[in-house]
């Protein structure tokens, strides 16, 4: 077994973890602009610079004016997350939910290659349809795919059970910006589902799971 040993340190640089936390997000509370921003969603654009590295980014969040209470409530009541890929599912803090609630993405299941298929789209779209089943109240968090934003949006305008929240991140060059655009100018009957996005090509996975860890945990750096 080969003995491990600490290699000789040859930069300054902080080592406690708990340290770089602190740092890092006194930095972030001191460095960005959350005036533009309602007091609910703060915490959720402090996680989400954290995750961008960016302060900037703050200038693209946009949101439903109730996604923040409906997003609770409904991880409250139990709700599942259905997320639209593993990395962002793997980045949710599952022992922060309120309710032991499921986390659950469909991209590996054996049907998806052939719907992909046969309805002549992306997998990640194909994944979405599979969440029939469980959508009717759920939270929802895309933070890979456009195309699974657009498909989602269009099984709603097709009557598919309507989600509690939807935090749409999907990051990208092609179909990126323009999903979000749909997602917050969507409208169904009875009104739209509340939304969260960050406009632009600017996403991912590890924004999305930032965005919900800190809806989930709203007395965190709220």
């Amino acid at each position: 077994m080969t003995t491990l040993r600490r290699p000789t340190r040859r930069h300054d640089y902080v080592t406690d973890g708990q340290e770089i936390y602190r740092r890092s997000f006194a930095m972030i509370r001191e460095e960005t602009d959350v005036s533009g921003l309602p007091a609910s969603l703060h915490g959720a654009a402090v996680r989400i610079v954290h995750a961008a590295g960016d302060v900037e980014i703050t200038r693209d969040i946009a949101a439903h004016p109730e996604v923040a209470t409906a997003t609770l409530a409904a991880l409250v009541a139990g709700a599942p997350v259905l997320t639209d890929s593993n990395m962002l599912a793997s980045g949710v803090t599952r022992r922060r939910l309120p309710a032991d609630n499921d986390v659950v993405c469909t991209l590996r299941d054996e049907r998806v290659p052939g719907l992909a298929a046969a309805w002549e789209t992306t997998r990640a779209a194909a994944a979405v349809s599979l969440w029939q089943d469980r959508l009717e109240g759920a939270v929802v968090a895309i933070g890979n795919a456009p195309t699974a934003l657009f498909h989602l949006l269009e099984m709603l305008a097709d009557g598919a059970p309507r989600p509690a929240a939807i935090i749409g991140m999907p990051v990208g060059f092609v179909g990126s910006a323009e999903s979000k655009v749909a997602l917050a100018e969507h409208d169904l009957p009875g009104g739209p589902v509340p939304w969260l996005v960050v406009h632009g090509r600017r996403g991912g996975s590890a924004m999305a799971a930032a965005a919900l860890n800190a809806l989930a945990n709203p007395d965190e750096l709220a």
